[in-house]
Order: structure tokens, then C-alpha cells, then sequence
């Protein structure tokens, strides 16, 4: 299987909240008794490892094959490309599709693709072309796989140990970093690739028949799936009225568009500049996963010491450090103990990163957001490995890594306008609203439909009242209107009507089902400003046929 991506499943847009009562802690091993989590938790492990074998093997191919920087640098921008290109469809197969139905898929399609080279390796007609095709086709099916597995945490465990199943499974994911890219530089040094990339066809089994035994609780729907493309219009309104998720994107690109410079490489330094051979440079990765597995299990601690803004800079200074002492440090074991703070800094920045994804996203949109996350954070790395491939080309090594290294210290800035360290309390559990009962026999297709309330505001409240309203905009457009407004009578002042618009009578309700916890006291925080009758008067205006 292609690597599962270490995303931790957990505004301020001025959706201040008060906190619901945290559940009690769960074991941080806990989850490991739930009989399919536990299954599905070591075939991935198992999987992941074969993923980081498969890297070695195709890193190490391109390397023999062709010393031209930018073609080991564009195995990393093909490895990439694929997130950036189909995790969004992907995270909206996975809010509107049976989520087991389309893992086993993935898997398939995995297994088919590592087979494929397996077979083209042994019999000796593997080229360039072949490798950068063969790791496009791993990473799609990692790309189909990745914003589903993120998704189907919650399923597989109670609530109260749905951290500690986010931590497990990070963890997992850090243990086969440090085991895999080792293993596969050692089975390197004794065979040929295509046992490399045999192993790691043979790792994706493991992942299908547990999936394939999973017989998931079957889900009530009370309204039909969404279409495709609305799926994704509404995935992208989302994230457009998410202030946290915007911010997390743009920390996303700033960091990993200059730090993409250390992967894409760290081949080229292992073969040209140490001379190693495929054991060597698997010990270098396994440093690597080690200080990942170590920045994993300290990161708990940290999150104590600093906020997520603080932390997040410190890592991304001392993963530029890193990258200086890889353009320059020649001895293997000095340069190795740098590669484990490469691992430990990577690991802070990305869960850090994720977690500001997860935990702005709603459980209805949450596939979709990560997706996008996903994609952002792929189409950086996409876009930063060909980049510093073309640059060491011309320039050199040294002087790619040195530019990548001020790029991570001056995007390091970007904290001083987007933080993270935004509403600790967002609670996005899903909140009961009364759905209006039409007197009209309205199919639920029809549309476009005008939702509008009228408001009674004294004079003294207007400010107040308009500054609340712009979190309500946030609301009405993060759970699908296509547009909002909100205006003030000129002939009865004090009259506020705030109307948008839905596409079809379907849309209003589907967005009536994602109100979630913190919608619902914005809501009563702008309902407390109406002076008429309890709640202000609603209009559902819906186009002639």
C-alpha cells in the first residue's frame, strides 16, 4: 500500500464558543482492544512498512539509472502529483460512498501497480519512464486511500478513545518509517529491486482481507447522497468559510514548499556526495524514522510547553538546520544525527499541521477537507521537488539547499498573520434543528430557494448585531449558501432581514442536517439581539416552476 498519510484525526473566526464537557481519557492503548481497529492497525503498519521498502527501491533504481539531479528529484514530484491532483474527488467519494468499499478498491489498485513492477523489474525492462509512471500509480491509490482512512477512525472506535486511536495510529505510521527504509536498503544490498517491490505487493493483502473480513454498522440516511459535483462545490464553500482551515493552508504551502528541497535531495546526497550504497542510505532514512518515532512520542509534552504557532516555527527552524547540515556535512554518522532531528522536526510540523485540519472540519465535510488539505500539501511538495531538482541541476547541491533553508525562515513569518493557536473549544458535534414543514407539496429538486429572517434590533445593538452577523455568514456559507447578505430597512429602522440563497429545497435541508454545536450558539449569540418574538420570522422563498 502506498503510505498512509500521518493525518491526526481529533474558527479564530470569531466563533468563540463555550467548551462541552471533555470525555474522561481514554488508555493510550485502549483502542488497541477493539478487535478491527487492532487488525486494521497492524496490516497498516505491516503495509507502510513495504511502502517505505518500495521508496528505497525506486529512489535507488532512479539513482543507478540516471545521475541527472532532476530525475531522482521528479521520482518525489510523481510520487506527489497525485495527491495533489485526485484527493479532493477522492475525500468526496468518501463523504458519498460505502468508505470500506472504496479502501478495498484502493487497495487493489495498489497491488495491481506494485505488481506490475515487480514483474518489470525482475525481467529487466525498467526505465526512467517505468519507475516515474509505476510511483504516479502508487501514490493515486494512495491518494484514493488516504482522506477514507483518515474518516473511518471514528467508526472502528468509541469516542473517548478517538485521540488516543489518532496517536496509535501516528505512531504506527513512525515505526514503519524507522523500519521500512532500512529493511528495504538491506534486502537492496542482497537481491535486486523487484524483491523490494515484490514485498511491498504482498503488504497491500493484508490491508484488503482485513477490510475485506470489516462488516461496518450500516448508516441511516434520511436524505439521499449527494451528487458528485455539489459534493465538491459544498466541500470547497467549506473550506473558503473556514478561517483555522485557510490559515492551516497557507502554514501548509509556506513550509512545505521549501522543505520538499530535503527529500527530493537526500537520494543524490547519500549516492553522489557519500558515495553510499543502498544499505547506507536506508540507514540514513531509518534515522530519520527514528527521530519521527521519538518527536511522536515527545510530542504530547511539547504541546504542553507551546502552542501550536511556537511550535510549529521552532520545528521549522530546526528542520532548516537540517537542511543546512545536509548541503554541507560529508561524515555519514554526524550527518545521520542531523537526519534525526530532519525526522523529529518533520513529525511536530506535520501533526501540528494536521490537527489544525482535523479539528476545523465538520464530520459531514471532514473527508473533503482533508482532502484538500492533502492536496495543498502534495501540491507543494509536487511543486517544491521539481523546483529545487532544476535549481541543484544548475547550481549545484549545496547552493539548492542553502536557498531552501532561507525559504523556510522567512515563510517561518507567516505566523505573525495566519496563527493556529485559534478557539481551543470548537465543539463540531452535530446539533438537532427543526426542519420547517412546507405547505406547499415541494419536490425536493426544486430550487433555487431564498431563506430569509427578519430581525427587530434596537439602535444601541446595531454594531454588535452586524459584527455577530459576519459569523452567521460563516455559518449559512460553510453548511452550502451559494450567497448571503444582509440588509437594513430604510423606511422601519431597526429592521434587519438576512437572507441566502440555496440551490434546491434538498440543499437548505442537507444544511439544516450539518448545524453543528458551535453553529447553534452562534445562532443564540445573534438571536439575543432581536427584540420581537422569540425567534425572528422565517421566509422560504422557492422559484416558480
Amino acid at each position: 500500500m502506498a503510505q498512509v498519510n500521518d493525518i491526526q484525526a481529533v474558527p479564530h473566526d470569531a466563533d468563540v464558543v463555550t467548551a462541552a464537557p471533555a470525555p474522561a481519557a481514554a488508555s493510550p492503548w485502549q483502542p488497541l482492544r477493539q478487535p478491527v481497529f487492532r487488525m486494521l492497525w497492524i496490516a497498516t503498519v505491516v503495509s507502510n512498512i513495504g511502502s517505505w521498502m518500495n521508496d528505497v527501491g525506486v529512489n535507488w533504481t532512479m539513482l543507478t539509472l540516471s545521475a541527472d539531479p532532476l530525475s531522482v528529484a521528479l521520482v518525489q514530484a510523481a510520487s506527489s502529483l497525485p495527491m495533489f491532483l485526485f484527493a479532493l474527488p477522492s475525500g468526496v467519494m468518501a463523504d458519498i460512498v460505502d468508505r470500506r468499499k472504496y479502501l478495498l478498491f484502493s487497495q487493489i489498485w495498489v497491488f495491481i501497480a506494485a505488481a506490475g513492477l515487480t514483474l518489470l523489474s525482475f525481467t529487466g525492462h525498467v526505465t526512467p519512464l517505468v519507475l516515474l509512471i509505476a510511483a504516479f500509480l502508487m501514490s493515486t491509490g494512495a491518494a484514493m486511500s488516504s482522506p477514507p482512512f483518515q474518516a473511518i477512525v471514528p467508526d472502528l472506535v468509541k469516542k473517548r478513545e478517538l485521540s488516543a486511536a489518532i496517536a496509535l495510529n501516528s505512531l504506527g505510521i513512525n515505526i514503519s518509517r524507522a523500519i521500512g527504509p532500512a529493511l528495504g536498503g538491506l534486502i537492496l544490498s542482497f537481491s535486486g529491486p523487484w524483491m523490494v517491490f515484490l514485498l511491498n505487493a504482498l503488504s497491500v493483502l493484508g490491508v484488503a482481507w482485513v477490510l475485506y473480513r470489516w462488516k461496518a454498522e450500516p448508516t441511516v440516511q434520511r436524505l439521499p447522497p449527494e451528487h458528485f459535483f455539489s459534493a465538491v462545490r459544498a466541500g470547497l464553500r467549506y473550506v473558503h468559510a473556514a478561517p483555522v482551515l485557510r490559515n492551516v493552508l497557507v502554514r501548509t504551502v509556506a513550509f512545505f514548499l521549501f522543505s520538499s528541497a530535503g527529500w527530493a535531495l537526500l537520494p543524490l546526497v547519500a549516492r553522489r556526495e557519500l558515495n553510499l550504497g543502498p544499505g547506507g542510505y536506508g540507514i540514513m532514512l531509518a534515522f530519520i524514522g527514528v527521530g519521527a518515532v521519538c518527536g511522536a512520542v515527545l510530542l504530547p509534552r511539547l504541546r504542553k510547553l507551546f502552542n501550536p504557532d511556537r511550535l510549529m516555527v521552532l520545528a521549522s527552524l530546526l528542520f532548516g538546520v537540517t537542511m543546512l547540515a545536509l548541503a554541507f556535512v560529508r561524515h555519514f554518522w554526524l550527518l545521520n544525527a542531523f537526519e534525526f532531528f530532519t525526522g523529529f522536526a518533520w513529525i511536530a510540523v506535520l501533526s501540528t499541521l494536521n490537527v489544525g485540519a482535523q479539528r476545523s472540519a465538520a464530520k459531514w465535510v471532514k473527508a473533503r477537507a482533508l482532502a484538500v488539505y492533502l492536496t495543498v500539501f502534495f501540491g507543494s511538495m509536487t511543486v517544491g521537488s521539481a523546483l529545487w531538482g532544476q535549481l541543484a541541476s544548475h547550481y549545484g547541491i549545496p547552493v539548492s539547499l542553502t536557498v531552501a533553508t532561507i525559504g523556510i525562515a522567512l515563510a517561518s513569518l507567516t505566523v505573525l498573520r495566519w496563527r493556529l493557536d485559534m478557539d481551543p473549544d470548537l465543539n463540531l458535534d452535530i446539533s438537532e434543528i427543526k426542519e420547517p414543514v412546507p405547505a406547499l407539496d415541494i419536490h425536493h429538486d426544486r430550487g433555487p430557494v431564498r431563506v430569509s429572517y427578519e430581525y427587530l434590533i434596537r439602535p444601541e445593538d446595531t454594531k454588535g448585531f452586524t459584527h455577530c452577523m459576519q459569523d452567521m455568514r460563516r455559518v449559512r456559507r460553510r453548511g452550502g449558501a451559494m450567497n448571503w447578505s444582509v440588509y437594513e430597512d430604510i423606511l422601519q429602522p431597526g429592521i434587519f432581514v438576512e437572507t441566502f440563497v440555496v440551490g434546491s429545497w434538498m440543499e437548505h435541508l442537507r444544511q439544516l442536517e450539518r448545524y453543528t454545536m458551535n453553529d447553534q450558539k452562534i445562532q443564540t449569540r445573534v438571536y439575543a439581539f432581536h427584540q420581537g418574538d422569540k425567534v425572528p420570522q422565517a421566509r422560504y422563498l422557492v422559484a416558480p416552476v
